[in-house]
């Protein structure tokens, strides 16, 4: 595995891991299955949700502000909450409920050992103190599987645009807004769908692909 180093971390607050030992396997699985389920009709989906925080969510995030559109699966890393939540996403609960705990299971690993790497180039004493948030039976970790609808053209063509949010471009939907995580460490993979952007600096917007081998964290 190859890790970012402290410095360019704390410059840009991204980087990508390549050769992460995620099985390809275990992600082909977890897409599968993920891609499965929002191919479903909206009133399969909607019998999943609403999200509380857990389960199925959808939202149009608005024309005030940010905008965008997505719909999402969050799921807790518990084992009884994951098989519970698999009855209600899959007619085959117990295969979906495989690949999840197949998926969050490596990486939990990987996310554990960049924290470790992390803490000993800060030379912090115990460099397990990180990981143990995450390894802990009542960490509070979560899978978060987003879908965002493919643009349909001219669907803003009879719309008034006027109070969209000056960033917002008709024929460019936006997903989700930005955002900043608050988790400890994020860890995403996106298919072969560009569109993810980052910001190493205020203004500035990079696109970025984790390409087929890599997680961006």
């Amino acid at each position: 595995m190859v890790v970012a180093t402290p410095m360019p971390i704390q410059k840009f607050g991204f980087f990508k891991v390549i050769n992460h030992g995620v099985p390809h396997d275990v992600i082909t699985r977890m897409e599968e299955e993920s891609l499965g389920f929002f191919a479903k009709p909206a009133h399969e989906k909607q019998r999943a949700g609403p999200a509380n925080p857990y389960g199925y969510g959808s939202k149009n995030i608005g024309f005030n502000g940010d905008v965008g559109e997505v719909e999402y699966i969050l799921l807790s890393t518990n084992l009884t909450s994951i098989s519970q939540r698999s009855k209600t996403l899959s007619n085959d609960p117990i295969k979906f409920s495989l690949a999840v705990r197949g998926y969050m299971e490596a990486v939990r690993d990987l996310a554990s050992e960049i924290l470790d790497r992390l803490a000993e180039a800060l030379r912090v004493a115990h460099t397990s103190v990180f990981s143990g948030l995450i390894r802990d039976a009542d960490s509070d970790s979560i899978l978060r599987l987003n879908h965002y609808p493919p643009l349909i053209k001219d669907s803003f063509k009879d719309r008034d645009t006027s109070t969209l949010h000056h960033n917002y471009k008709p024929n460019n939907r936006i997903g989700m807004g930005e955002h900043s995580d608050p988790q400890i460490l994020t860890l995403l993979r996106s298919n072969d769908v560009g569109g993810l952007q980052i910001s190493p600096e205020d203004g500035v917007w990079v696109p970025v692909f984790s390409g087929p081998h890599g997680i961006l964290c």
